[in-house]
């Protein structure tokens, strides 16, 4: 894959009539994001003539799945395996010189409102949010990279707000840069491959470094470029980078902001932080991923964490075929699990083993593998045909739970697990193994044939 940067695929979206130009003059203050909203699952959107800036804007260019496998020119069926090979083959990236996203520099008063057209996405948060940034840090003890998404919330001229989960590896870094006495240096990149925002969500060990899986992704080394002002190496192809700190002792309230579940939430302070230095592209777009129950932010996370969740699994489990976080549970609470021929109580351990390894998983199905997993409707006719309540449910009260789940008490939840599978001696029950079919070679000649008919 030559083209590492986000204009190739929207070129391929407009080629393909799945870009939608707006052209009438939209305010980032709340009207971009309702009209995403409202365009959920419909065309990618470029808004041509954003009120007040000189930057047009782009968002919803990952609204289902099978955009993620175009992006990275793929067959729609071979997402999962691309993947796969991206965490079990890495590509170390390159450093090179001639970097796209250097052609302009802002060094000096720095004014981020001013600068780029960064969206106020709902009514009772307070102030703009970089939703689709890629943040680039070190290791303060190691040196080691860490590549990831958090929100980033505008302050006025330079400063900003990281709103960043305790567990987080980038508030990991930040403690210890604190308990060193420094601050954290940091470069956001804005306006990225598919490649680069997937492998920043990828559930990696402290340590890793995700810019080798990107280029497994991409199938050779990530083009990185050196910052102006930080130690930091950035995708050279991107639109646009933030050079910069967070200062772990600089704490901001945060006050309401909203959460993948779709509610408000408040989290309390935020770790504060200054921009000191932007490069853009001379015609640089701002990308943005509309925060919230929207389909692009439930996905992103949603595939990357099956993605190492499955690969997790098949090296307990070999009968693991594939592990899907689904839509409907947010992108991060609710896994399908297909296994092939699944041993007695193989079920049950590969739901204990998601659980264990995925702290936000809290409905975990296991289903058989000749039920499509991504398919809802497949995977509850699964539960209606092959589910024994009184023996294939697993009701595990009083466990922890992370801060974002909506209903968790105390920080603990009930975690549900139902394994909806054939099991040994099914084969003499006709009505839970077998499905009615014409036979397979009457099939094939139907399937090859059967725009004719």
């Amino acid at each position: 894959m030559t083209d590492q940067s986000m204009r190739g695929f929207l070129a391929s979206l407009d080629r393909n009539g799945a870009l939608h130009r707006v052209t009438r003059p939209v305010d980032p203050r709340f009207e971009l994001g309702a009209v995403l909203a409202l365009r959920d699952r419909g065309p990618a959107l470029l808004f041509e003539n954003v009120t007040g800036a000189t930057m047009p804007v782009v968002g919803n260019v990952l609204s289902t799945r099978a955009r993620f496998a175009e992006a990275l020119d793929v067959p729609r069926d071979g997402l999962d395996a691309l993947l796969q090979k991206a965490l079990t083959a890495p590509v170390k990236p390159v450093l090179v010189g001639d970097a796209p996203v250097q052609e302009v520099v802002h060094d000096r008063a720095i004014d981020l409102a001013r600068l780029l057209p960064v969206p106020t996405w709902f009514e009772r948060e307070t102030a703009p949010y970089i939703t689709a940034g890629v943040i680039v840090a070190k290791d303060p003890e190691t040196g080691r990279r860490n590549i990831s998404i958090a929100r980033l919330r505008l302050e006025g001229d330079g400063r900003i707000m990281a709103g960043i989960a305790k567990n987080h590896h980038l508030n990991l870094l930040a403690e210890k840069a604190k308990a060193l006495g420094r601050t954290l240096e940091i470069a956001v990149a804005i306006g990225n491959h598919t490649a680069v925002l997937l492998g920043s969500q990828l559930y990696l060990g402290l340590g890793d470094d995700e810019y080798d899986n990107i280029g497994g992704l991409l199938g050779a080394p990530l083009r990185l470029a050196r910052c102006k002002t930080v130690d930091l190496d950035v995708p050279a192809d991107a639109e646009i980078v933030l050079e910069g700190t967070l200062d772990p002792d600089a704490l901001i309230d945060e006050g309401p902001v909203s959460e993948f579940h779709g509610f408000y939430v408040n989290y309390g302070p935020g770790i504060g932080g200054e921009i000191r230095c932007v490069t853009h592209r001379k015609d640089a777009i701002f990308q943005t991923i509309l925060p919230g129950y929207a389909s692009e932010h439930c996905l992103l996370g949603a595939i990357a964490i099956g993605a190492t969740l499955q690969k997790t699994l098949q090296r307990m489990i070999p009968a693991v075929r594939r592990v899907v976080i689904t839509e409907g549970g947010m992108g991060r609470l609710h896994a399908v699990i297909s296994m092939h021929q699944p041993k007695l109580g193989e079920g049950k351990r590969a739901i204990l083993l998601a659980m264990g390894e995925v702290n936000l998983l809290k409905l975990v199905t296991v289903v058989e593998d000749d039920v499509d997993p991504e398919n809802p409707r497949d995977v509850e006719w699964s539960l209606a045909a092959r589910f024994r309540g009184d023996e294939d449910l697993m009701v595990i009260p009083g466990v922890k739970a992370d801060r974002c789940d909506p209903v968790h008490e105390n920080l603990t939840v009930t975690k549900i697990g139902m394994v909806a599978t054939t099991r040994p001696g099914d084969g003499a029950a006709l009505s839970r193994s077998e499905f009615v079919r014409a036979p397979h070679a009457v099939l094939d000649k139907v399937r090859r044939e059967i725009d004719r008919y």
